[in-house]
């Protein structure tokens, strides 16, 4: 992921809730509406998310160090999944608590035009960033469905985005569908069905993005057009003549780690296998950019070996 659209979506994102989460707590102060105050304070959880994610990107920049040699590439994820912490309980809990006293205490909504309008006004705004986002992201999806981009995207920033900025939307409507249907019928209990809704959506959200920033936590390997790539690359048919298995973990959104064992010619001296190795290295960084640490080990692949079951390629993940 470009790291440069990732933040510009974060910035569309975070300003946007801002203006939003004051808009909608003056509108909640004037006309007493739960769902507004929901929204609130789903506004405000959004823009903290926002912080966290600009964060995580910064802390990621940092030099490897003794104690940390692969760097600080995963600290993406790690505030990722703090998002999803963030946006299940300040969004989601808050919510489904406030909507539960609406409709065990309904009362009639004040000045209404407030909510309304920030309602109108907010709809304008997260549409402006959802917009950002989707911008952001299509060069990078390519073919794939939105579905399948969100579940399969190593940087995290972007599905974030979008999966908020969704929510967000929808979570408007609702509030929107609330307040109308409490104006419409003088039942105050409307409002907090709405607001009881968007703390649902809001969970189901949070759900969604913890499991996939769990993936990424727990270390998920290359995509299958980048494994092609770093295959085809290793092998040059003189030196290097097989790939026996291979490895890749991604350490970061933009860093990835490959660990091979190659064939080689069994009469090759020392020196040629040397080169063949730093040759195939070379090619591999030239395929796949981000593929920046390498492990290469030579081997004479053995067919007997691999038949009775030493080939690792057999093992769950193997190449």
């Amino acid at each position: 992921m470009s790291a440069s659209g990732g933040t510009k979506a974060i910035v569309a994102a975070l300003a946007a809730n801002l203006a939003i989460a004051v808009a909608k707590f003056v509108a909640f102060i004037f006309s007493g509406s739960s769902s507004m105050l929901a929204e609130s304070v789903h506004s405000l959880a959004d823009s903290g998310n926002q912080g966290l994610l600009l964060l995580g990107g910064k802390k990621a920049q940092r030099e490897a160090t003794p104690q940390h040699p692969f760097g600080y590439g995963r600290e993406r994820y790690i505030y990722a999944f703090l998002v999803s912490i963030v946006l299940f309980s300040v969004g989601g809990m808050f919510a489904i608590y406030e909507g539960y006293e609406k409709i065990k205490h309904p009362h009639e909504l004040e000045h209404w035009y407030w909510p309304v309008g920030v309602l109108v006004f907010a709809i304008i705004a997260e549409s402006f960033s959802f917009r950002t986002a989707i911008k952001e992201s299509n060069p990078l999806r390519g073919n794939l469905s939105w579905k399948e981009f969100v579940r399969r995207a190593k940087a995290p920033e972007l599905p974030v985005v979008l999966l908020e900025d969704l929510g967000a939307l929808v979570g408007l409507i609702l509030a929107l569908g609330g307040v109308g249907l409490a104006l419409a019928t003088g039942d105050g209990v409307w409002d907090g069905i709405g607001t009881l809704c968007i703390g649902i959506l809001l969970i189901l959200i949070a759900i969604v993005l913890a499991a996939e920033t769990k993936s990424l936590l727990l270390g998920e390997a290359a995509g299958t057009e980048e494994v092609a790539k770093i295959e085809k690359a290793l092998v040059d048919g003189d030196t290097v003549t097989k790939v026996i298995h291979m490895r890749t973990l991604h350490l970061g959104p933009e860093e990835l780690l490959v660990a091979a064992k190659v064939a080689v010619q069994h009469d090759d001296t020392a020196a040629e296998v040397a080169a063949a190795i730093n040759a195939a290295e070379e090619r591999i960084r030239a395929e796949v950019p981000i593929a920046r640490v390498i492990y290469l080990e030579p081997d004479i692949f053995s067919e007997s070996a691999a038949a009775q079951g030493t080939n690792p390629a057999k093992a769950p993940g193997g190449h």
